[in-house]
């Protein structure tokens, strides 16, 4: 595996201190932040999955908790839009430049606006897809906010 992706470039570019962190991926799960997760030995609370999504007809990124929901409601409203809807897996990998599993939030082939959800600014470090499949990052959540020039805001459906 590959340690060098666009996400660990744009991270290095940007001076942000982080942490590589391998798993053994698994196609068949039914959660693959889930999976991460606890392959990790880490609270799902920590382990953020990148989806993408549109906002009416505008394409985001949200970043929330592996074993929270994305509240599409709170994600329109933040971006401005009557509604918002997942975006295809093959239209998400054809915008990020990554496949489905290994999507990360960080140096997709177009900058996208991104939301990440509120909880994230309560934990010292984070986890987010670092561009590969069995691929993570670990680093400061502010790091993170200040590298997407994300909107941090609550985007997961209450429990």
């Amino acid at each position: 595996m590959s340690k060098s992706t666009p996400a660990t470039k744009a991270l290095e570019k940007a001076g942000i201190p982080f942490a590589l962190l391998q798993y053994e991926y698994d196609p068949e799960a039914a959660s693959i932040g889930l999976q991460a997760a606890e392959a990790l030995g880490l609270p799902p609370s920590a382990v953020f999955k990148t989806l993408m999504a549109l906002a009416g007809d505008e394409p985001v990124v949200a970043i929330l908790p592996s074993d929270r929901e994305l509240n599409l409601k709170a994600l329109a409203a933040l971006a401005g839009r009557k509604a918002a809807a997942m975006m295809r897996p093959a239209e998400a990998e054809r915008l990020s430049g990554y496949r489905v599993g290994g999507i990360s939030p960080l140096g997709q082939r177009k900058r996208l606006r991104s939301f990440l959800d509120a909880s994230a600014l309560e934990q010292p470090f984070i986890v987010v897809n670092g561009g590969q499949r069995g691929l993570q990052v670990r680093l400061a959540p502010g790091d993170l906010l200040r590298a997407l020039d994300a909107v941090s805001a609550p985007l997961a459906a209450p429990p």
